[in-house]
């Protein structure tokens, strides 16, 4: 009990509040030790509220297509600024958090979580919640999120994510391979791990997978009878799940044999089936043609084992692309590409917020390149070891506008493509909500560009309000942000002369704004700013910061 001597009478009342109404929700589930050393990132949100400022000098920009994001900061902070921006947005989510192995991979409140910590794997699980809770209010009803793992946390990875994303929402553990074979000095157990898994789970229950385009000859289909319906392959007639009572015969019309069994059509379906010379009669048991052109799905589906991906060549790679960067273990390019082939289609939105290397935006960009395809990328990354800034933005920026190898010296030409580069920064959470209010809505511009999508600016020597359009004509989003109405009257007069949709996004200390200025002005929607953000932080404040205020 000695760990409770400290404790007030107030704090043992609330503690024990707490796991009695934790007890009563849960039945089968996971149950983990409540965080005694809060994440800092995360009480500094009671403080301080995240924003987003645009680093334009990294900006790249190729062509005239959609904006691709990457974000600089702690994904905790950046997610709560999506929450924003992406709301039900996001198509998928692929994500590579730490293992917690014990092994310097998980850093906790600026510390590394050995294995002889005693609170480890709650540690992780907290850290985790947090973060998955806020990645769900991202996803599309029909969105996916895939998370690496290994057997350290999967299992527990598991649970929470029945917990949050529920159990009917699970599709599977994929399983992949990081070696060919059992290499080097053999463990004492004699078993070497050579897997590591990818937990899949949907939002809604509607996913598919997108599957693995056919290959005619690996899948079976020939046409050695020259067909004029084309390649074919053997299948099965016969049924195992029908009662026994009832079978019936078919004949064979060349030869007169009859053949009696629980079959997986009709008999009027199969009458038709031998009229058009469909059925196969083997010797014991016929077998139908079924062809390729009939198939149900152009594409087939696809196994939960996934085999060999090879690391190495995207450690090869990524030296000879930055031969100064350190950063051990990145995905394997060709599993990230081949899991975006499998599960996205052409015009996906994919957010991967442990983005580390910048693996999963390197294969969006491959995989369009290879398909046509204007699949787009937030990728959100901390600094730490300056990975964002020395390995993941130059690694973007060299394959999307081309590259000299280290070695030969020849040219490598650009994927193409365009990026929007983002640092997280902070608001002060005034006693004042008023004088919050007003502070966040000076410096929220960059967050409604990043909602809106539009950041070029159209206006640039205004104090009070900015106008910015996209690369799509007559579409604008103008933003008030000054506190006074001093300068509302050339607000409105520069607003009016824009022909086309106008998101108009105006301060007010209210959830409304008064629209009488607007009523004669079409295309126009107006939103109070900045209500939403500070209502969507407090609310975020009050589920995970412990006393948080929620005035």
């Amino acid at each position: 009990m000695a760990k409770y001597d400290d404790f007030s009478k107030e704090e043992l009342i609330e503690l024990l509040q707490k796991q009695d109404k934790e007890l009563s929700l849960k039945k089968y589930g996971l149950v983990w030790d409540s965080e005694k050393c809060p994440e800092q990132v995360v009480v500094d949100c009671a403080k301080k509220l995240p924003i987003l400022k645009n680093v334009s000098e990294k900006d790249i920009k190729t062509d005239d297509n959609d904006d691709n994001i990457l974000i600089e900061g702690d994904n905790y902070h950046a997610l709560q600024v999506l929450n924003y921006t992406h709301k039900e947005k996001i198509d998928v989510i692929y994500i590579d958090p730490p293992y917690n192995t014990g092994n310097k991979d998980f850093i906790y409140n600026d510390k590394f979580v050995d294995k002889e910590d005693g609170y480890r794997h709650s540690k992780w699980l907290n850290f985790m919640e947090k973060r998955l809770e806020l990645a769900k209010e991202l996803l599309k009803d029909d969105g996916v999120i895939f998370i690496s793992i290994d057997e350290h946390e999967q299992a527990n990875l598991n649970l929470l994510c029945d917990k949050i994303f529920g159990a009917d929402n699970f599709i599977e553990n994929i399983v992949w391979d990081k070696k060919a074979g059992a290499k080097g000095v053999p463990p004492l157990n004699m078993m070497v791990n050579v897997h590591e898994y990818i937990v899949a789970y949907t939002k809604g229950g509607k996913f598919k997978f997108q599957g693995e385009k056919r290959n005619t000859e690996q899948d079976g289909f020939k046409n050695p009878d020259n067909d004029p319906r084309g390649p074919w392959r053997e299948s099965n007639i016969k049924s195992t799940t029908i009662p026994k009572d009832r079978a019936f015969t078919i004949t064979d019309p060349s030869t007169g044999k009859e053949y009696t069994n629980t079959w997986a059509f009709s008999k009027d379906t199969l009458e038709k089936m031998i009229q058009e010379g469909r059925i196969l009669w083997k010797n014991n048991l016929p077998k139908q043609k079924e062809y390729l052109r009939e198939m149900t799905h152009e594409n087939k589906a696809i196994k939960s084992t996934w085999g060999v991906f090879d690391a190495q060549s995207t450690t090869v790679f990524l030296k000879d692309l930055i031969p100064n960067a350190k950063f051990d273990n990145p995905k394997p390019l060709s599993l990230m590409q081949y899991l975006i082939s499998v599960s996205t289609s052409k015009s996906d939105l994919i957010l991967d917020f442990f983005a580390g290397s910048g693996t999963t935006g390197h294969a969006i960009l491959e995989q369009n390149k290879q398909d046509g395809g204007n699949r787009r990328f937030i990728l959100c990354t901390n600094n730490e070891g300056n990975i964002a800034t020395d390995v993941c933005y130059p690694r973007i920026q060299k394959v999307i506008q081309g590259y000299n190898k280290k070695d030969s010296g020849e040219f490598v030409e650009g994927l193409g493509g365009n990026l929007k580069y983002f640092k997280t920064d902070f608001v002060n959470n005034s006693k004042n909500t008023t004088q919050t209010k007003i502070n966040l809505a000076k410096e929220c511009s960059e967050m409604i560009c990043l909602k809106t999508g539009r950041f070029n600016q159209i206006n640039c020597n205004c104090s009070t309000f900015k106008i910015f359009s996209n690369n799509i004509k007559d579409q604008y989003t103008c933003i008030y942000f000054d506190c006074f109405d001093a300068d509302m009257d050339n607000f409105v007069t520069e607003v009016q002369k824009l022909n086309g949709k106008k998101d108009l996004y105006i301060f007010s200390l209210t959830d409304s704004v008064d629209n009488f200025l607007f009523n004669g002005i079409p295309d126009t929607n107006v939103e109070a700013i900045p209500y939403k953000i500070l209502d969507l932080y407090r609310r975020i404040a009050k589920a995970h910061i412990k006393g948080s205020d929620n005035d």
